[in-house]
Order: C-alpha cells, then sequence, then structure tokens
C-alpha cells in the first residue's frame, strides 16, 4: 500500500534542506547519506552515517524528523543503516563544488594530490591528520600560504 499524501520525491526535496550539522553548507543529500525513503506506512527516511561514530548522526536524525513534521508527515521513522557503510564517493558532484567554494578541499583519490580550494595549486602540504572534525585534516598551500582543511577521502 502507498501512501498517496506522499510520495518519495517530495520527501527527498524537502530533505534536500536539510543542512549537514558539521559543515552547513553541504545538505544531507549533498553528502548522500539519505539511503531510501519508503512512503508505504507513514515515512521511512534510511540514513547511512559517514561513520558509524559520527557525533551528528542523532543530530541529523532529528533534524530529518523536525522538517518533515514541519511539512505535515506525523509518522517518520528513521532507520539507521550501517551496511554498506558510507564512503565519500556518495557525496555529490554539487557537494564537491560547495564544499571549495567553502574553502575545503573535497576528497580526492589517494593518488592525486589535494589541489588549494582557494587557488587551486596542487603544491600543498599536509600540516596535520587531524582538522575541525574527525573527517578532515589540515593543509597548507605552498603558492598562496592559505591554509585549508581537506576533507578525508573514506
Amino acid at each position: 500500500m502507498v501512501n498517496a499524501q506522499y510520495t518519495p520525491a517530495q520527501i527527498m526535496e524537502w530533505l534536500s534542506q536539510v543542512p549537514d550539522p558539521e559543515i552547513p553548507v553541504l545538505t544531507i543529500t549533498d553528502l548522500g547519506i539519505v539511503r531510501d525513503v519508503d512512503c508505504s506506512a507513514g515515512v521511512t527516511v534510511s540514513l547511512t552515517p559517514t561513520y558509524s561514530g559520527c557525533p551528528a548522526t542523532e543530530a541529523i536524525e532529528a533534524s530529518v524528523a523536525a522538517t518533515l513534521q514541519e511539512h505535515g508527515v506525523d509518522d517518520v521513522r528513521i532507520k539507521r543503516v550501517l551496511s554498506p557503510p558510507w564512503t565519500t564517493d556518495w557525496i555529490s558532484e554539487a557537494g564537491r563544488k560547495k564544499l571549495t567554494v567553502y574553502g575545503i578541499a573535497p576528497p580526492e583519490r589517494r593518488d592525486r594530490p589535494i589541489a588549494c580550494p582557494r587557488c587551486d595549486s596542487s603544491n600543498t602540504e599536509l600540516v596535520s591528520e587531524f582538522g575541525s572534525t574527525a573527517c578532515k585534516a589540515s593543509y597548507r598551500c605552498i603558492d598562496c600560504l592559505e591554509p585549508f582543511e581537506y576533507f578525508k577521502c573514506l
């Protein structure tokens, strides 16, 4: 039985407005963590956290429920999906561009240099494996001398 009141496409449109609490320039759909929307009995949203210990997981789940309730969805369930684990490959192309504009270098394959999000130089160096969050590292551009964060490839 399909819930005629809501469609998965409409739910996804609403979820595309939910920001990531750690990197608010990105939405949860940019990150690719919304795995499924089921409207057959109420609305069930399946989410995959960026990693199992991510401190933002519960905040994201609460934001999803609140957003849907604001749109009149009373029967909301969140399903946490841990397998397959999230990967940075799931970040949308739009999300990667948003990261760069925001000043965070998007994840790159391990065999590619990390480009500075400010001047696009590949002449960069790792300052610390640890950034402001567990998913980021600190880098510095040798050409423009600006520090920046890199979203680690997972």
